[in-house]
């Protein structure tokens, strides 16, 4: 017994020596990954728990990550366009089983299924068949170049001016899962037609202002130009590099409203800051609500985030096991290991983004209300971003989640904590802690406000003798990263 008391007494003092608060432990991974600039914001339910920003929102002149530094966001963004396209489900525009060919005005069809009619819900989640073919790129550059832009019809039509057959998979749609960015350009496009507003003023209006977020699609509506971030790689910018001068304001006046949503990139292109960012976690928290303003109504939601695909081995592109799930525009996170984890054990609903240099991170965990945002500008010369060791993700996204897992998400961990359905492995006898299940656990121990005091190492041997008596719950987490928690007297 005393062999095992010295080794948790020797792994807590490790941790001890690694760091005890979370702007402490961010900071030191931004400086040994060689991020530029970094925000991170925590939630609670309804409350933001934790604000860390580190770093330059822009290198030349160095200037600081702040409260109000805006990011292009990349991909999460899709998760904001699926809820402006909700919204108008939730008005009566169409169902979601509706063919989307009459609203866009062409035939819109896989050219190998022409009698398979593609609809709202395949598009929303990823499984219409459309995917990043070769003239999607091109595509984008004629769209942002030219006024104006072309009708997106030439990219996924045959014969149309960018149309490569490869923009098409050969499965049927709703077979498969395929993430595609040119998929959300039909989504901002029906956003147009069912709306008749741009998709810029239509998401501005309907679902960014009223949610708390003044960001927006068009770089013109931000207040200060100052404040956005430019993207980097290895120092060079790549993105948004506009010194703090507003851009000129480009020829809208022959925009054709629905002909192609990719303008205002619907895909990525939401810029806005970590705290708006928040917004729409607490949004998720309330079920469509935030501050007392319905944006979507409850049952909306749920459907937004309940489950329309499920990865089960031949059904898609999983993406190094990173999507094993999909809602419509929601990432279900379903924590298998080695796959798709934020926290081990933990199921979550967000979205994840990587653009220009830049990683984004949005997610909720709605059995506790605990969320996070994490957002990078990029990295310096020899810090490229690298695999992660226990997951899908970028090490350096493992390793924030695990810094707001051991010091945010303990203090919104539930008093009442449900019965999980199974006989726990974790039992307390008096003050000893003991572990029955089979081989080493990770065990964790909580204070009455939540924070992560100790952490150890068991097995079945002996039991573990906490060094602090004033604790609220213990959580042991087994080698396939299922947890256990146990709520002390």
């Amino acid at each position: 017994m005393i062999k095992h008391l010295l080794a948790a007494l020797l792994s807590l003092a490790t941790w001890l020596a690694q760091g005890q608060t979370l702007p402490m432990d961010l900071m030191a991974i931004a400086t040994q990954r060689g991020l530029i600039g970094m925000s991170v914001v925590a939630t609670c339910g309804d409350q933001v728990t934790d604000v860390v920003h580190h770093g330059s929102r822009r290198l030349s002149p160095a200037l600081p990550v702040t409260d109000d530094t805006r990011f292009r966001i990349a991909s999460i963004s899709k998760l904001v366009t699926a809820m402006g396209l909700m919204k108008l489900h939730e008005q009566g525009a169409f169902s979601l089983d509706d063919d989307v060919s009459p609203a866009l005005g062409f035939t819109f069809r896989n050219p190998s299924h022409p009698n398979t009619p593609i609809t709202y819900r395949m598009l929303l989640s990823h499984r219409a068949s459309l995917q990043d073919g070769t003239g999607y790129a091109n595509f984008l550059t004629a769209t942002y170049n030219n006024a104006p832009p072309p009708p997106i019809s030439q990219l996924v039509v045959p014969g149309g001016s960018w149309y490569t057959a490869n923009m098409w998979r050969t499965e049927a749609p709703g077979s498969y899962f395929t993430y595609s960015n040119a998929t959300y350009g039909i989504v901002g496009t029906l956003i147009e037609a069912h709306s008749g507003q741009r998709f810029d003023a239509y998401m501005r209006q309907h679902i960014l202002l009223p949610m708390g977020i003044e960001g927006s699609f068009n770089i013109q509506d931000l207040d200060d130009i100052g404040q956005l971030a430019t993207l980097y790689r290895n120092n060079i910018a790549q993105a948004d590099n506009f010194g703090g001068v507003m851009p000129p304001a480009p020829n809208l006046s022959g925009y054709i409203i629905g002909s192609n949503g990719l303008y205002f990139a619907p895909q990525g292109g939401l810029r806005c800051s970590a705290l708006e960012l928040a917004q729409v976690l607490r949004l998720m928290h309330g079920e469509g609500t935030v501050d007392g303003v319905t944006i979507l109504q409850p049952g909306t939601y749920a459907t937004m985030v309940a489950n329309e695909w499920q990865w089960n081995g031949t059904n898609g592109d999983n993406y190094y096991g990173l999507f094993r799930s999909w809602g419509l525009g929601a990432h279900r996170i379903t924590a298998t290991p080695g796959g798709d984890v934020v926290l081990p054990g933990i199921l979550m609903l967000g979205h994840a983004g990587e653009a220009y240099g830049l990683i984004s991170d949005l997610y909720l965990e709605p059995a506790t209300g605990f969320g996070l945002v994490f957002i990078t500008n990029g990295y310096t010369p020899g810090n490229n971003y690298t695999f992660g060791v226990n997951s899908a993700f970028y090490r350096v996204e493992e390793e924030v989640f695990a810094a707001l897992g051991t010091h945010a998400r303990p203090a919104c961990l539930s008093t009442d904590i449900p019965d999980a359905g199974w006989t726990s492995p974790l039992r307390t006898r008096g003050r000893l802690v003991e572990w029955a299940g089979e081989g080493l656990a990770t065990l964790e121990a909580f204070d009455a406000t939540g924070r992560l005091v100790e952490r150890a190492t068991l097995n079945d041997e002996a039991p573990w003798l906490p060094g602090t008596n004033n604790l609220l719950l213990l959580r042991a987490t087994d080698a396939s990263g299922r947890t256990y928690h146990l709520k002390l007297p």
